[in-house]
This record gives structure tokens, C-alpha cells and sequence, in this order.
């Protein structure tokens, strides 16, 4: 809601065309700022409603965004040889969303706040000393009930199951999320879906003091030219570099590996302390010895 309101105020659709993830976070940041005025809040809260209420005109600049993006997904992540075979988003679960808050009702587990919050009661004792809100008042779903990148929620859970019927299913976000697998599992469980003790999720921890030239919020787009460009002057003042046919992508292939290696290096689970210098070392545990040495035996 905040987002379509923003770009209906800020936005600028020569740039959303260009750089639609760089543009539509620059709209999001001048639309918080603004969204202390309590008629921001409103216009935002309408705008989300319209949407679940399929209002064309919401959805139009919904799809617009979405689709951009997407391209950038996979434009970006060709770089690290990641292809995914589907995308499928919060607006995926948009329809099936309200069908999982009838099935929470039937149930008996949809409770109503005296503020008029729908919640699920998780707690052994059912006393509501742990529960989880799955609905905002005004009736419009909440996280959990659907999926919002790359976390996912009951509607999602439950469509990919029907569709895939798979073994297991593993979900891999930061850590801080830790708490919404926790209870979206518990809900499963409570819905009488066996396969819930089949979801897992696998945390990671975060990537501390990262900054690139163009600043301290950093896109995964960012940190690739910045790795490349660093490389490319690296291989330029080192007196041992020789002659390469395709200098960009040498630096390409070599930084990749740099990061890469940097982030495998500690626990999975713990927060690490990002170093350019470290990173690119050309001697130890580093990607750019990694190759250089893979290089010498071949």
C-alpha cells in the first residue's frame, strides 16, 4: 500500500523502466518519511484494500512493478548462474490468502482481538501467552497469512503443497525471521497438516559494515560491479598479470569467486564482518587463490 501510494507521489516511470529496483527503493524511502502524517497512513491502507479487492487501476501499477522487478531478478542472478523456475509472490496468494482465514475460521483457530484483529492462539495452555496475528482489522490479511519475498506464509505453504507434493520443503531467509517460520509451522500443525514436521527453515546470519561507492544501501547488483571493478584494477597494477583476451570477464568470474569464498568461510548462522581487502586477498583462504590456483594446475 505504502509502495503504490509512494510512486503515485514520487514516482517516475522512465526510471521505474531503467532501474526499477533502484527507483521503486528510493520510492519506498521517500514514502515512510512520509507516511508519519496520519492521511499518508490512510491513503496506504486504502490503496493495499483496493488491491485485495482487485480495483484495475491498483493492479495495473501492482503488475508493472512486479513485472520489472522480475526482470531484473533474472537479469541479475544470470550473472551468479542461479536460475529459478518459478516466481511466485506475495500477489500470488492474494485470492487464496482469504480462503486460508475461512479455513482458520472453520476451524475454530481465527480469534478476534477486542481491537478486531484476527490472531491464532499458539500457546499449550491456550491463555494467548504466544499467538500470532494473521489479521489486520480491517480484514485485510497480514504476513503470515501470505508470502512476501523470499518468506512464505499458510496460503503459499499450502498451494505448493497441492501443486508439487513434495518431500521437503526448506525455506532460507536471515535469521531474523525465525520466529514467523516458528509460528507459521505451528499453524500448519494446528490445521491438521501432517507434512508441517516436513517444512524446515534454514537461517543465515547477516553480512556486516558491506559498502560500495554509491553507499551504504546495498542491491546485490551493486556489489557485483563493485567486486569486478575492483578486480579490474587489481589485474591492471599487478606485474604478474598477463595479457587476457577478456579482461571484464576474468574480473567477473574471479571476484565472484572472492565473494563467494568470503561468505562460506565462517558458520553459516553467524553475522560476519565484510572486508573488500580481505575478500580479494590473492593469498589464503580466498576465492581469488582459489582460482588462481585451480589456474596453475590446469
Amino acid at each position: 500500500g505504502l509502495l503504490g501510494v509512494g510512486f503515485q507521489r514520487f514516482g517516475n516511470k522512465d526510471k521505474l523502466k531503467s532501474s526499477p529496483l533502484q527507483h521503486l527503493f528510493e520510492v519506498y524511502v521517500q514514502i515512510n518519511k512520509a507516511a508519519e502524517d496520519e492521511n499518508t497512513k490512510k491513503l496506504a491502507k486504502d490503496f493495499f484494500r483496493k488491491l485485495e479487492e482487485h480495483d484495475e487501476q491498483k493492479l495495473s501499477l501492482w503488475k508493472q512493478f512486479r513485472d520489472f522487478s522480475v526482470e531484473e531478478y533474472i537479469r541479475i542472478y544470470k550473472r551468479l548462474g542461479v536460475h529459478f523456475d518459478e516466481y511466485s509472490g506475495e500477489s500470488f496468494y492474494q485470492e487464496k490468502s482469504q480462503e486460508v482465514l475461512k479455513m482458520l475460521e472453520d476451524k475454530g483457530l481465527l480469534q478476534k482481538t477486542i481491537k478486531g484483529t484476527g490472531i491464532v492462539d499458539l500457546s499449550e495452555k491456550k491463555d494467548l501467552s504466544s499467538f500470532s496475528t494473521v489479521m489486520r482489522s480491517d480484514g485485510t490479511s497480514l504476513y503470515i497469512t501470505r508470502q512476501v519475498s523470499p518468506s512464505v506464509d499458510l496460503a503459499a505453504a499450502i498451494d505448493r503443497m497441492n501443486k508439487h507434493s513434495w518431500d521437503t520443503m526448506i525455506y532460507v531467509t536471515d535469521k531474523s525471521q525465525s520466529n514467523h517460520f516458528q509460528h507459521l509451522f505451528q499453524i500448519l500443525k494446528l490445521m491438521g497438516y501432517d507434512w508441517a514436521e516436513r517444512c524446515q527453515h534454514v537461517s543465515f546470519g547477516l553480512v556486516q559494515g558491506m559498502k560500495t561507492r554509491r553507499g551504504e544501501v546495498i542491491f546485490l547488483e551493486d556489489v557485483l560491479n563493485e567486486v569486478r571493478s575492483r578486480m579490474l584494477q587489481n589485474m591492471a597494477s599487478a606485474k604478474t598479470t598477463k595479457e587476457i583476451e577478456d579482461p571484464m570477464e576474468t574480473a567477473e568470474k574471479v571476484g565472484l569467486a572472492a565473494l563467494i569464498i568470503q561468505d562460506f568461510r565462517g558458520l553459516l548462522s553467524s553475522d560476519y564482518q565484510f572486508s573488500w581487502d580481505r575478500a580479494l586477498q590473492s593469498r589464503g583462504d580466498t576465492g581469488v587463490f582459489l582460482q588462481y590456483t585451480h589456474a596453475r594446475l590446469h
